[in-house]
């Protein structure tokens, strides 16, 4: 389970860059936005990161 953490991480990171991308539109703040949407892709990264290393893991099995 290697890729549990990256899958929290990821998942932490995509709800952190959507907050802050519905208060950067909600406040028309665009460089609040672009953080937030920047932190949403590292997060998907993260993401595809820990299910490739489960992957990995099973497959080695």
């Amino acid at each position: 389970m290697s890729g549990l953490s990256d899958k929290l991480k990821g998942t932490v990171n995509k709800v952190k860059g959507e907050t802050k991308d519905q208060i950067g539109n909600a406040t028309d703040d665009r460089s609040l936005q672009a953080d937030g949407k920047l932190d949403k892709l590292k997060g998907e990264a993260q993401k595809t990161v820990g299910e490739a290393k489960d992957r990995y893991d099973r497959d080695r099995l």
